[in-house]
């Protein structure tokens, strides 16, 4: 992710000013802390919206009343598309086409932080499209935030100019975006500098996007953001919640795995390729909570936790009681040691402090019981590795995310102290 430097630049002249104004008149220790989240910011379009969603109700709560942001320009250069992106509900989406014209009314929606409007294009002529632009105008004087599309394969002409020039004399806070760039890829750069000449602008203040699968939506975002302080606290206050949300994705799909990695009716719980996937599920869950950390590393942290040896005497514990396939067994005891291992490695990067063997081993115990539970449909017949894979995830979302231990007695990671925040440069 940009540093913050690197996003205002994305903004006009005159919005860089107020913009580095506000930043310069924060603490350092905010300024710090709104570095982090920034770097922290997802980079897919399904994760902003997931950002969007989440950072919702602590926008309400906080502020009430949201932004207006209008994305306005040409027609048929993608401002429905990009629309969408953003909207939070599918029957708030926007009609999409090829047809210059599509949009014919303003439309606004939902979109977490701020309210969205969609608008006709503001360039047609003759008499449906002079008001069609008197549409597009009027939200724009209307809105507290403009994004003004063009089209990467249509360029600027003279009208493109035109209507720039009418957009900006609102005087609104506003950045640029290019759209369609995957038409253009050999010649994006040359294309940027082009729409940047234009509109006698840098080419560091045109986002590049392609709004039909989301590419750089989130620089779009945080260009917003960074205009509304309002904007980034609610994100803010989103992250935390988003990153667990991201983590858990991230251990059910590695415990799914790992049920069929153990397939084989043996307590294979520290066989390499278990340890192999639950490393990968490491570097995933470090990388959400902006750390970076080796393959060797993911897999220190793996064995210093110790699951293999708990999950080995859980296996033997079990197999005692008899009446459990061996397949079975090795499956729910994967899958449970891979959910403590994921929450292992929340905990560290959040707090830099290791999970106590007695909390790794309820949960072990608790999720390997609730798989079992879920899989006795299957009897003794083993089923295929792709049914197995789905049951188990299927189990694991429908079962209510706990939460994460935040307080009480916690034992400090290898090389620090309790409390100490850990870095990307740590040693697991």
């Amino acid at each position: 992710m940009p540093a913050i430097e690197d996003i205002i630049r994305k903004l006009p002249t005159d919005v860089q000013d107020m913009v580095r104004y506000i930043w310069d008149s924060l603490p350092v220790s905010e300024r710090s802390t709104l570095q982090l989240l920034l770097r922290a910011f997802p980079n897919q379009a399904n994760l902003v919206r997931l950002l969007l969603n989440l950072s919702t109700v602590h926008f309400k709560l906080a502020f009430g009343q949201k932004n207006r942001v209008a994305i306005v320009g040409p027609a048929n250069v993608g401002k429905s598309t990009l629309y969408n992106q953003f909207v939070q509900r599918d029957d708030d989406r926007a009609v999409v086409s090829p047809i210059p014209g599509t949009t014919r009314v303003n439309q606004q929606s939902d979109a977490g932080v701020f309210t969205v409007i969609d608008t006709p294009g503001a360039d047609a002529a003759g008499a449906l499209g002079e008001r069609e632009k008197a549409q597009a105008l009027t939200a724009a004087d209307q809105a507290d935030f403009l994004v003004i599309v063009f089209d990467a394969v249509q360029g600027i002409k003279q009208t493109e100019v035109e209507l720039y020039d009418e957009l900006t004399s609102l005087d609104k806070p506003h950045i640029v975006v290019l759209n369609k760039i995957d038409l253009v890829r050999r010649d994006l750069q040359k294309v940027i500098e082009h729409t940047a000449a234009g509109l006698k602008l840098t080419p560091e203040q045109v986002i590049p996007i392609a709004a039909k699968d989301g590419k750089n939506i989130s620089q779009v975002l945080l260009a917003i953001a960074v205009t509304e302080p309002q904007i980034v606290a609610a994100l803010g206050r989103a992250l935390p919640e988003y990153r667990w949300k991201m983590a858990w994705r991230t251990i059910v799909s590695a415990a799914s795995v790992s049920a069929v990695i153990a397939l084989t009716p043996l307590p294979i719980i520290d066989f390499f390729p278990l340890v192999f996937t639950q490393s990968i599920m490491v570097i995933g869950i470090a990388r959400i909570y902006n750390f970076e950390i080796t393959m060797q590393r993911a897999r220190e942290l793996v064995v210093t936790f110790g699951l293999g040896f708990l999950g080995r005497t859980l296996f033997l514990e079990l197999s005692k009681l008899g009446g459990v396939p061996g397949w079975l067994l090795s499956s729910a005891i994967a899958t449970s040691t891979t959910v403590a291992m994921g929450y292992a490695a929340v905990q560290w990067f959040e707090h830099g402090q290791r999970l106590p063997k007695e909390e790794l081993k309820r949960i072990t115990e608790s999720v390997t019981k609730n798989i079992l539970n879920s899989l006795k449909g299957f009897g003794k017949r083993r089923p295929g590795k792709k049914k197995l894979q789905e049951q188990i995830a299927e189990t694991l979302e429908q079962a209510p995310i706990p939460p994460l231990v935040s307080e009480g007695p916690v034992s400090a990671g290898p090389g620090q102290s309790t409390g100490q925040k850990s870095s990307s440069t740590s040693n697991p």
